[in-house]
């Protein structure tokens, strides 16, 4: 069964102009456990907002969306949002970490805030830590990590509650090279190892180069292209 499936995603808004925009028209999409997808496609082309439908964080203006084989369709706020807490991670360019606190408490946030003990949270966060490479590292704050232990640890958290969805919107859009491709060679590691459907969107052809297929998003459209396709 797909861990993601998305049927005729229409979304519009309402220009200035009084005008109907439609930023994505009809775009399907199916995601295996363990399959790692790259969106890309042209800046303002509707990426994030296709992210975000495919996610649960904004609802399509037609068409519907199962993740995990769970409809998202006629569920309230409050029932979307378990949905997301439980089945889907999120990690985005800009890390969104904790400035007061340290990358392990980062970690073990989302399993408190869902009411882990103190010490399953801790024991989780520490194994997500060491899983991406900062076991050294987990006690210190944002501000005394560079900026790719920032977004691996934004990754880990990501991962804290097992989620069976991964969504990245521009993972390493902030980061220099050598750091993006330890995030790029991780991401496609967790996709794997771990067996999570991943959907990441990007202009880096070297991450759509890691994906299982890439999905240009061209005139509210997804189809099949080639790493080629990027639009740097």
């Amino acid at each position: 069964m797909s861990v993601l499936v998305a049927e005729g995603i229409v979304k519009s808004f309402r220009g200035g102009d009084g005008g109907i925009l439609h930023i994505l028209n009809g775009v399907s999409l199916t995601v295996a456990r363990g399959e790692m997808i790259a969106v890309v496609g042209a800046s303002g082309a509707g990426k994030s907002s296709l992210l975000h439908v495919l996610g649960a964080l904004d609802r399509p203006t037609k068409g519907r969306v199962l993740i995990d084989g769970e409809d998202m369709e006629g569920r309230s706020e409050e029932a979307l949002a378990v949905v997301r807490n439980r089945k889907v991670g999120f990690v985005f360019q800009f890390h969104h970490l904790l400035r007061e606190f340290s990358a392990l408490e980062n970690v073990m946030m989302p399993l408190r805030i869902s009411g882990a003990e103190p010490r399953v949270a801790r024991s989780r966060a520490e194994e997500l830590l060491a899983r991406v490479g900062l076991s050294g590292r987990m006690h210190h704050r944002p501000s005394e990590l560079s900026g790719g232990e920032q977004q691996r640890t934004a990754v880990a958290r990501s991962l804290a509650m097992d989620p069976a969805l991964l969504l990245a919107d521009e993972p390493s859009g902030n980061l220099d090279h050598m750091n993006a491709e330890r995030l790029h060679d991780l991401l496609a590691e967790l996709s794997r190892d771990l067996e999570i459907a991943m959907v990441v969107v990007t202009h880096n052809r070297s991450l759509a180069g890691r994906a299982d297929r890439v999905l240009l998003l061209e005139d509210g459209v997804l189809a099949e292209t080639d790493v080629r396709g990027v639009v740097t």
